[in-house]
């Protein structure tokens, strides 16, 4: 066997995972998912990206991931896999560790790139971070997921999220118990959508731009996903976090109409 193009197949302590996720969004939300990952899609390749509005997003995604039957491989902060327990998990699952504001974060995408090209669906947050916009519409994205979509000639599908942040605050773990205890005893809605893969004709990896225009067009297709999950949320979300700042400087110029 071709060990080099054989399809990553995730391990069992990443699949009991999803279960387990599926029961704790369970516990204090109710789950709604729609959308579809093509089945042809659904083992890779293939690049998930999706926007980023609460520490409790990874736990909600791989709940939703586990829905569609999709089990990826997440671009994750380096945090995590300095943590005792949850780093030897993390790395165990096969993530993928990304360490923000040092010289080793281009061996993320390197990294990104390898478990796309062996068949991996790698799930990404193109924006970098928990989004700061006023609205919580998506930000100006950073190029990553668009330069490993281009290097790898990989599809990407764009997931939109909404409602997570009215269960975990922002400035987590501060406030964590309250937030949960509220959400158990109001269990609001957390919406989940898979939408249409983007349309990326005409770009490519060497043509200068490229990734530019590639990331707003997976930006825009996030925001067009997130449109009909909070339709009567258009300006500000109902739900305002104290604790979460805003910053104006990365605000993307789509907005829904």
């Amino acid at each position: 066997m071709d060990t080099a193009r054989a399809t990553w197949q995730p391990p069992a302590i990443w699949r009991t995972a999803q279960l387990l996720a599926r029961g704790v969004v369970g516990a204090v939300a109710r789950l709604e998912v729609t959308g579809q990952v093509p089945e042809e899609l659904r083992r890779g390749p293939l690049v998930l990206a999706a926007n980023h509005i609460s520490p409790f997003d990874p736990v909600v995604l791989t709940a939703g991931c586990r829905a569609r039957g999709v089990a990826p491989r997440i671009m994750a902060t380096g945090g995590l896999f300095r943590a005792p327990l949850i780093g030897a998990a993390m790395r165990r699952a096969g993530h993928i560790r990304v360490d923000r504001g040092t010289a080793a974060v281009g061996r993320a995408l390197d990294d990104a790139a390898a478990a796309v090209a062996a068949g991996s669906v790698v799930l990404v947050y193109p924006e970098g971070r928990i989004g700061l916009d006023p609205g919580m519409w998506p930000e100006r994205g950073k190029t990553g997921a668009a330069r490993l979509a281009l290097a790898c000639d990989a599809p990407v599908i764009p997931v939109a999220q909404w409602g997570s942040h009215e269960v975990v605050p922002y400035r987590s773990p501060k406030g964590l118990l309250r937030g949960l205890a509220r959400s158990v005893a109001r269990r609001p809605v957390i919406r989940v959508h898979f939408g249409d893969p983007v349309d990326l004709g005409g770009l490519t990896r060497d043509t200068p731009g490229s990734a530019r225009r590639a990331t707003d067009r997976i930006i825009d297709a996030i925001t067009d996903a997130l449109v009909p999950l909070r339709p009567d949320e258009p300006d500000r979300p109902r739900h305002v976090d104290p604790g979460r700042p805003t910053d104006t400087s990365r605000s993307h110029r789509r907005r829904p109409t």
